[in-house]
């Protein structure tokens, strides 16, 4: 699909001013006026990477060519069909994952945001998150991903350490991603994430905090630590199986986290899930639409989504996924505008495990009332 270029001219231009209005009037994360039945965030796959990481299992595909043309047809098409279904009259965030987004052109992400605001509204100061790799995303990408309505990154390092960074099966250095870091903060000042994972095979508490220090000195006001898990079928769990590699320790990756909660919260920043640490009101307005158990839609091979099919006539809620390849996806979408390959209503029970089980990841835990 096309994008008329003056009208993505204009998109941009009011997301550039609302950026500007957001942060000279407002906090962010102010909470919306419209029911929670017209409102959800949006999630939007790309399956496609450079190369699979050694610890991923991600729903990711490693292609040799890539017909961005049918994608980005079959992403907007899913996205209207979604947005119908379900009634939604407000997009408050869009989340690009994958995969490596930042490997699409910032024509593929103008489209999808266009789609979205032409079936329902999606207000120029939403919230619109690219995951971006430090060897896939140059200064002068992240400026047209910016062009294209992206106004807040989260950015992949991983680790500061060279020799994780190849453990791990990444394509860039520590000095890529310092770069790729101090541009992004350039381009999105105040919007900006950054990934640090700990408890890998060998890694020390010292060294690993030495890397949090130096994060500190350059990041931005959101910070995610997450635990290495080992999943099976990766190139990391096998080797640990096999003894190539020692098995994480968890006691060293325990001492991890909570002396890098200290350091957080001794410089500013409110942990507010289990994970994710923010500075300055700079909460991922997307995330905390899961964590709060608000509806959101998914789009793109493997996506998963929670929401009321009211376009449909439909009053429960359902889990929703979609099918995971991305050919069969594509196929899927230009037979039936969707590629749903289940649907799971959900019962008050189901319900009720949702909302304890998201709630409870978070600061703010759950009430009766809720």
């Amino acid at each position: 699909m096309a994008l008329p270029a003056a009208r993505a001219r204009g998109w941009a231009a009011a997301v550039k001013m609302a950026q500007r209005r957001r942060h000279a009037e407002a906090p962010r994360g102010s909470p919306s006026r419209a029911p929670p039945g017209s409102r959800a965030a949006l999630y939007v796959h790309w399956p496609y990477c450079e190369k699979r990481c050694s610890y991923c299992n991600f729903n990711k595909y490693i292609p040799r060519g890539v017909e961005e043309a049918a994608m980005r047809s079959c992403l907007v098409t899913e996205a209207q069909t979604l947005l119908r279904l379900s009634g939604v009259q407000r997009v408050e965030s869009v989340f690009f994952g994958g995969g490596t987004p930042s490997l699409a052109s910032p024509n593929t992400v103008a489209a999808v945001l266009e789609a979205v605001d032409q079936i329902s509204h999606l207000p120029a100061d939403s919230e619109v998150t690219l995951e971006a790799n430090p060897t896939s995303a140059p200064g002068s990408r992240l400026a047209a991903f910016g062009a294209a309505g992206v106004n807040r990154l989260s950015i992949g390092l991983q680790s500061l350490d060279d020799t994780e960074l190849q453990l791990l099966g990444r394509t860039h250095s520590a000095r890529d991603a310092l770069q790729t870091l101090a541009e992004a903060r350039r381009l999105f000042p105040g919007r900006v994430s950054v990934d640090l994972m700990l408890g890998l095979p060998a890694q020390q508490v010292g060294p690993w905090l030495g890397q949090l220090r130096t994060l500190l000195g350059c990041c931005d006001d959101h910070l995610s630590l997450y635990q290495l898990t080992l999943e099976r079928g990766t190139a990391l769990f096998t080797q640990v199986q096999r003894g190539a590699l020692p098995a994480p320790d968890p006691e060293l990756a325990a001492e991890m986290y909570q002396e890098g909660r200290a350091m957080l919260r001794e410089v500013g920043f409110r942990q507010y899930e289990v994970s994710n640490f923010a500075r300055n009101g700079a909460l991922s307005t997307h995330n905390w639409t899961y964590w709060q158990c608000g509806q959101y839609l998914g789009v793109g091979p493997g996506a998963h989504g929670r929401f009321v099919p009211q376009g449909a006539g439909g009053h429960t809620r359902e889990a929703r996924i979609q099918t995971l390849e991305p050919d069969n996806w594509m196929k899927e979408v230009m037979l039936f505008g969707h590629g749903t390959r289940r649907r799971v209503p959900l019962g008050q029970l189901e319900l009720l495990e949702e909302v304890l089980a998201m709630g409870l990841r978070t600061d703010v835990g759950i009430t009766h009332q809720v």
